[in-house]
């Protein structure tokens, strides 16, 4: 069984040299490091995976919603021309 743990974890990569050199460039562009990049898009990626589930989890709870609240309201006595009659 696992803990929770609510600190910093250090990772080890394996990138490509030259892809390393050309991020730090952007990096420093951008007024950051590697490791702020990394973290950034890391923490982008957890937001939008959020994102998609709370999305999900409502457009389920909606079809629910649909299911539950069914009405009959019984046979249909109007005609199209009737809803939409100018005068």
């Amino acid at each position: 069984m696992g803990f929770t743990y609510y600190g910093s974890v250090n990772i080890t990569l394996s990138v490509d040299e030259e892809l390393v050199r050309q991020v730090r460039k952007i990096a420093i562009e951008r007024d950051t490091t590697l490791t702020g990049l990394v973290r950034a898009y890391l923490e982008e990626l957890a937001m939008e995976q959020a994102r998609s589930g709370r999305k999900r989890r409502e457009l389920e709870a909606l079809e629910r919603s649909f299911e539950q609240f069914q009405y009959n309201v019984g046979k249909r006595i109007w005609k199209r021309e009737d809803l939409h009659e100018r005068r």
